[in-house]
């Protein structure tokens, strides 16, 4: 059996603004119907694999939680770390997670890759295991089908033999053109897909031969972690004491010898635009389209809108890439879409809101979208799952009026519990103690006109929650 260890921790900035901090590219349907996270549950899931360990950050606990639940997925284990350390502790981390097996075999895998040929990709991995119950450790590289400068490469010893264990000569950071068509017309180099295959046993000898600094705060943040409803947190002060390093570095390129299994199954790790326009279906002229999109005479191009109420229309547009969202719009040739992640950084410099959040923001009982926002007053537009419940709560600095638009809310203020229809309203005054809930079957949508003289997400009151939050923060509100 196979234990799937899926990285979903990754803040997506290279999408951007489709992906953000908030909600990053492994929980957005980019390619498809179903988030690149989900797909990657169901393509690690099923005969020959035990439930799935997921290791995210603790502000993607909910959205993990409840993406696993939608694909259907049980007995998930989803690790939290306090903070991003890179790949080199979260797989340390899973590995000791399940140190009373050692011979199990992990898989791990990213969470935001596409892969279109799933029978091949079985074959590799029933390759791997093979290997991997030997004491191998083995990574998986992809059977190149252009000069990409965005991947690093894999030397063999010879040349690639698909779904066959083979010898790694060297790694090759991401080359410049010239060198990376020489690489691809050389035969014997892989794109390194960062997916790596071994015994618990194997890669915790790895790092304590390797890495032994990293085993003492490791150790110690799974040893003081603790379970938080359907989750397991790390031990904070631990965990930052690690080493912020990959597995790459730490541990592949320091290895001596690692076996390569070669596989051609229709991969991409979606990290630009340009991948992602090279991912979809796109018709005739090269023009890949998605949501409320329109091209006229255009050639090579990507147009992407997020948003129903948001039209893209691109007109004699070639190899360019246009996504806009409600609150920004980004146009880029498509030669430089690997520098996305600079506008990320120069909007921070800014202290643009779009830089990391969206309008719409996720919250484990639904989500809520700022609707219009100016001095002294906020509307929101916020719905809420059956069965969700916002935290018993007050503010110290707006009052809010509550009009149901849509569903039933079972409403708390101070002392008063009373159930709202659609076209019904409350008020909350300023400081009552106050809850939404809804108890019905479907989606309750509501909308929420606060006023005051503060409107930050912080200024909240947590007296109870269900789910365990912390009683204030910019993730937490609500």
């Amino acid at each position: 059996m196979i234990t799937p260890v899926i990285l979903a921790g990754g803040s997506g900035t290279r999408l951007w603004p489709a992906s953000r901090q908030s909600f990053p590219k492994q929980f957005t349907d980019m390619v498809g119907d179903e988030s690149l996270f989900q797909a990657t549950l169901r393509r690690l899931s099923g005969e020959g694999f035990t439930a799935p360990t997921v290791v995210t950050g603790g502000e993607y606990r909910f959205i993990t939680a409840e993406q696993i639940d939608q694909a259907g997925i049980k007995g998930a284990t989803i690790l939290l770390e306090p903070m991003g350390r890179n790949t080199a502790p979260a797989i340390l981390a899973a590995a000791l997670h399940h140190e009373a097996n050692p011979d199990a075999i992990m898989l791990v895998a990213p969470s935001d890759h596409q892969i279109n040929d799933t029978a091949a990709f079985a074959g590799a991995l029933e390759a791997g295991a093979v290997a991997a119950a030997r004491g191998e450790i083995v990574t998986f590289g992809i059977t190149p089908t252009s000069s990409e400068t965005g991947y690093g490469y894999l030397e063999l010893t010879s040349e690639p033999e698909l779904a066959t264990p083979q010898h790694l000569k060297s790694f090759v950071e991401k080359p410049a053109e010239e060198m990376a068509e020489a690489l691809v017309k050389g035969g014997k180099h892989l794109w390194n897909a960062g997916i790596f295959m071994f015994r618990v046993g194997t890669i915790i000898e790895a790092f304590e031969a390797l890495v032994p600094k990293m085993m003492m705060p490791c150790r110690a943040a799974v040893a003081t972690g603790a379970e938080d409803l359907c989750f397991f947190r790390l031990g904070a002060d631990a965990y930052a004491r690690c080493e912020n390093i990959s597995i790459d570095y730490s541990i592949m390129e320091a290895a001596d010898a690692l076996t390569v299994i070669p596989v051609s199954c229709g991969w991409s790790d979606l990290g630009s635009w340009r991948a992602v326009h090279g991912a979809g279906e796109r018709d005739e002229n090269g023009n890949a389209l998605s949501g409320t999109a329109t091209q006229i005479d255009c050639k090579d191009t990507l147009l992407r809108s997020d948003r129903e109420d948001t039209r893209i229309v691109g007109l004699g547009l070639e190899n360019i890439a246009a996504i806009a969202t409600g609150d920004a719009i980004l146009v880029a040739n498509m030669d430089d879409s690997e520098r996305v992640k600079d506008v990320v950084a120069e909007l921070k410099i800014q202290n643009a809101p779009q830089a990391t959040g969206f309008q719409q923001c996720h919250r484990p009982w639904g989500h809520y979208e700022t609707l219009s926002l100016g001095e002294r007053f906020q509307v929101k537009r916020i719905m809420v799952k059956p069965g969700g419940r916002l935290s018993l709560q007050s503010h110290l600095h707006r009052s809010e009026h509550w009009v149901v638009v849509a569903g039933t809310a079972t409403v708390t203020v101070d002392e008063d519990v009373r159930m709202l229809a659609e076209n019904q309203s409350v008020y909350i005054p300023l400081g009552a103690v106050h809850r939404l809930e809804n108890n019905g079957k479907v989606p309750l949508t509501l909308i929420e006109v606060q006023s005051g003289p503060y409107l930050g997400e912080d200024d909240i009151i947590r007296y109870e929650d269900v789910y365990a939050r912390a009683p204030e923060g910019a993730f937490e509100a609500a």
